[in-house]
């Protein structure tokens, strides 16, 4: 089958691409370890053109994964079998920010700052953030439900969506919601599009909810000794402040930091963990905060802080943070997110911890993470004696010991990336035989015929 003939039947020579350059970029993910083999790159550039090409799809019975900024670490957006990209990036418009109903609406491929500016420059705030927002496309967070470095205070994606336009995987067009704060008329279909990792249908505009700003934001870095002294601070200073963020990183973490030059830790002594806080400095807080420092410090819960003294300060303090993923890049990482409840990080981290230590001695770990929801990224460093193949063998023999442990917690085996590709055949280690069950019948409903991200998210 001709398939650039095909699609140009209905999109124009720029929006179709077969170039090798463009199937290998926009035929992966971040996930390092799936090559790329993709057929055809598309680039529609309305909701229209997407039914369009979806509807050619369903009738050629050719498979389509909607492909957002391709940050995602599960392969949820990887080409492995000659599968047609449709590629959201042309569909970056803002279209309009509503004051009265402090809602933003905006195409599915806008990037994540863009909107974040924008809402800024009018005097709101998207709150939903992390180290990739300036490539990560809006309708990619939603299809995975994406979490960041603030969650503590405001929660997950599927918390700041009004509404949003669908195409199935039928090619029917979905208005759902319509930005109504109340609908009481059955089933709201939102929540099955969010974290459905495009597997239903494709999201091509989003109506985002948007909140005031907040003010005065203090960054405090702690260093610490042991993983309970992190769950006895993250307590005390959740009883008396409202956090923004809980973020606890490792010394491998800060020392692959500090080696790339850029920014360093303040603090005079080294430590294994470290912790950086951040809250609105309103109501007394900055003095809630010293003193519940001053008791962490009593209790030798913290060995060592700083309090940002300026904004960039505060910038150089979450760069020792947010940079951790760019300074490993250079160790080729097996990457994993997974989460447990609260108080069973510091049981997780210990058992993993000592698995690894005792099966894989030549394994260095990178852990790093969103202490105050329990989402941990796990980051395993390729030693200098391994070839990649047999390195990404070993891991893999980690992730069984490692998603096992996770389901006797009863915990996730994917936190905020998604499943895709890479945790798929793990998917029961979250979920029960029943809730894949239906979720396949689901998939059925929206996607008869199975051209929609096959192959990703259900076994």
């Amino acid at each position: 089958m001709d398939l650039k003939r095909l699609f140009s039947e209905f999109l124009t020579e720029t929006q179709i691409s077969d170039s090798s350059e463009d199937l290998e970029n926009y035929g992966k993910d971040w996930t390092k370890h799936f090559t790329p083999n993709a057929s055809l790159v598309l680039f529609p550039k309305t909701t229209e053109d997407v039914q369009k090409i979806v509807v050619c799809c369903q009738k050629n019975k050719i498979a389509v994964i909607p492909s957002g900024g391709r940050t995602g670490l599960s392969a949820g957006a990887t080409a492995t079998q000659k599968e047609v990209i449709l590629s959201l990036e042309k569909m970056n418009k803002i279209q309009e920010l509503n004051p009265i109903d402090q809602t933003l609406r905006c195409q599915a491929g806008a990037v994540l700052e863009n909107i974040q500016n924008h809402a800024l420059e009018n005097g709101y705030y998207y709150p939903v953030d992390f180290a990739a927002r300036g490539s990560c496309q809006i309708g990619g967070t939603l299809a995975t439900n994406a979490g960041g470095i603030k969650v503590i205070r405001y929660g997950l994606t599927r918390n700041w969506v009004a509404g949003m336009t669908v195409v199935t995987g039928t090619g029917e067009v979905l208005n759902i919601n319509n930005g109504l704060v109340k609908n009481a008329t059955g089933y709201d279909l939102r929540h099955l599009f969010i974290g459905s990792e495009g597997t239903l249908g494709v999201i091509t505009e989003v109506l985002l909810k948007l909140t005031t700003p907040p003010q005065d934001l203090q960054v405090m870095l702690f260093s610490t000794t042991t993983l309970e002294a992190i769950m006895n601070v993250y307590k005390a200073f959740r009883d008396e402040l409202v956090l923004t963020s809980f973020e606890s990183f490792t010394d491998v973490c800060l020392n692959f930091v500090e080696s790339q030059g850029r920014v360093s830790s303040p603090l005079q002594e080294k430590a294994p963990y470290y912790l950086l806080i951040e809250f609105e400095n309103t109501s007394g807080q900055l003095d809630k905060a010293m003193e519940v420092f001053e008791r962490c410090l009593e209790k030798e819960w913290v060995t060592d802080g700083v309090i940002s003294q300026s904004d960039q300060q505060a910038k150089d303090l979450w760069a020792l943070r947010e940079d951790i993923t760019e300074a490993t890049s250079v160790k080729q990482p097996y990457k994993n997110d997974i989460s447990v409840n609260i108080h069973k990080v510091p049981e997780f981290l210990s058992l993993m911890t000592q698995i690894i230590k005792e099966k894989h001695p030549s394994f260095q770990v990178a852990w790093f993470g969103h202490i105050g929801d329990g989402n941990l990224h796990v980051n395993i460093l390729k030693p200098e004696d391994l070839t990649s193949d047999e390195f990404i063998s070993k891991c893999k023999e980690v992730d069984v010991e490692m998603f096992s442990m996770i389901k006797k917690l009863g915990g996730s085996v994917s936190a905020e990336h998604g499943v895709g590709l890479v945790k798929k055949n793990y998917l029961d280690h979250t979920r029960s035989a029943a809730e894949i069950e239906y979720m396949k019948h689901i998939k059925q409903v929206f996607d008869p015929n199975g051209v929609l991200n096959p192959g990703k998210l259900l076994p």
